[in-house]
């Protein structure tokens, strides 16, 4: 457990060595592109300046990553060699914990409590998981013919890139970095130009856990050039993208224009709430979906944006939701008690307040919130945001706003439920909250989501895959079905 005050938290943050040079081969280089800044949310302060990835930065590392994979050691190892690295890993994840939970805080203004008992607890979770499900995969002997034998052997894919967002920058690295490097496949990841910071850090980490050279490799740079240079790198042999569509769509691009490598996406969501009247729990169905979108700050692609309930409870639920936004604690994310902290920065702030300006100007009633809080303190602060009266034509209800910003919408029964929940691009999650049995099950069927959570939210563990449908993107994270992406099956037929 956290336990200090945020003043011991502050000193402690100004202490940090934080990194600032690109990952490559095992070594921290500064490269020839020149450097960013990295910016605090909580105050708009300069952390440091990071070095600032080309395409020749990128194609060191994705050389390295080559060598590594066709030459290295990584890839020939016993499965359980390579399990034990990455238990390593989560081990020294563990001993670093606070040291990387400031360090995410501090870039993209996760209250540091998430960010240690939540952020942390996933990464570590991610490596140790994945450590031990290394040595526990099969290949395949089908029965054929007494005079043949067929074999279907799983073999690593080759070099992944990773591009990563900035929201949950050590869980979603982790959950491609540690499938990939099980398979057997060597990796440069790309994190988001706004959280940098510990992705490096993950890099040493990595090395320090007895990582060979080459085989994780991290660049920091803007998506523009260096996630381009990645996305059309012929060496590359997976793209593992989470972010936004519109860039998910780039990176197929890139694999059209390049060597067709494979593309697996996790994008956007605008993921619906259903609340029926016969909920188990209005009380704890209402606390939930405050919880949901305000969590993070409302920066989650599975965020619950769009509360559905039936109309005959929508009152008593909108209203319970409305408390809870006048109770929640906006400050400090390093104060111990902030219970939602700061948005990543002031463009995407004013991305946030222009939905916000949309919803009124549509005619959506606002019940709480809408503007900016803690201004003075030069950090891009939100107060926790509630709709209703909102119209399923409304941008508020069909646009990712990615931030703390909920829109109610009112129906009357369970057909015009459903039809809202699926009227989107997105499918990527979905809440359902009813004591029916035979409900909850006809309507997980009929609702278009990857995962849907019934009588709870952001619920479940890594035995489960991650992923959606439509243009929530393919290909899943997490559980063993991750594996999928970062190898390619063969088959033998052998003549007896």
């Amino acid at each position: 457990m956290l336990n200090a005050t945020r003043e011991e938290l502050l000193r402690r943050a100004k202490e940090l060595d934080l990194p600032t040079q690109h990952h490559i081969d095992g070594n921290d280089e500064a490269g020839d592109g020149g450097s960013f800044a990295v910016v605090s949310p909580r105050d708009g302060q300069t952390l440091v300046h990071v070095a600032d990835a080309r395409e020749a930065e990128v194609d060191l590392a994705v050389a390295a990553a080559r060598r590594a994979f066709d030459t290295g050691p990584w890839p020939h190892l016993a499965p359980v060699e390579r399990g034990r690295v990455l238990l390593r890993i989560a081990e020294l994840l563990e001993e670093r914990r606070e040291e990387l939970a400031l360090t995410v805080s501090l870039e993209m203004g996760k209250p540091i409590t998430d960010a240690y008992a939540i952020e942390l607890r996933a990464a570590i979770n991610t490596f140790r998981w994945y450590g031990q499900l290394a040595d526990k995969l099969t290949d395949e002997s089908l029965h054929t013919a007494p005079d043949s034998l067929a074999l279907i052997t799983r073999e690593p894919t080759g070099v992944v890139g990773a591009v990563v967002p900035w929201n949950f920058p050590l869980t979603l690295a982790s959950w491609k970095v540690a499938p990939a490097l099980a398979a057997g496949c060597t990796v440069v990841l790309k994190p988001s130009e706004s959280s940098p910071l510990s992705a490096l850090l993950l890099g040493r980490v990595a090395t320090d856990a007895g990582l060979p050279p080459g085989v994780l490799n991290v660049v920091t740079g803007d998506g523009p050039v260096a996630g381009r240079a990645l996305g059309l790198h012929p060496d590359v042999d997976v793209l593992a993208f989470t972010g936004s569509t519109a860039v998910g769509r780039h990176f197929l691009r890139y694999a059209a224009d390049s060597n067709l490598k494979r593309v697996w996406l996790e994008l956007g969501g605008k993921s619906p709430n259903i609340v029926l009247p016969d909920a188990p729990d209005l009380e704890r169905a209402a606390a939930t979906a405050a919880w949901g979108i305000f969590f993070n700050q409302g920066e989650m692609c599975t965020a619950p944006s769009r509360l559905l309930v039936h109309s005959s409870i929508a009152e008593q639920v909108t209203e319970a939701v409305v408390a809870r936004a006048r109770e929640l604690r906006v400050g400090d994310p390093l104060d111990p008690d902030t219970e939602m902290g700061a948005l990543v920065g002031d463009s995407h702030l004013g991305r946030v307040l222009e939905h916000v300006a949309s919803g009124l100007d549509e005619g959506a009633r606002l019940r709480v919130g809408g503007g900016r809080a803690l201004a003075e303190t030069g950090g891009s602060y939100l107060r926790p945001t509630v709709f209703d009266r909102v119209d399923p034509g409304m941008r508020l209800a069909r646009e990712e706003i990615f931030g703390p910003v909920l829109s109610v919408l009112a129906f009357d029964d369970l057909d015009e439920a459903v039809r809202l929940a699926n009227a989107t691009e997105y499918g990527l999650a979905a809440g359902l909250w009813t004591s029916d049995l035979s409900t909850a099950h006809k309507v997980s069927r009929a609702l278009k989501a990857g995962t849907v959570w019934v009588n709870c939210y952001e619920e479940g563990d890594l035995t489960v895959p991650f992923g959606g449908m439509k243009q929530s993107g393919n290909g899943r994270d997490k559980s063993a079905h991750a594996i999928d992406k970062y190898t390619e099956l063969k088959t033998t037929w052998i003549q007896l």
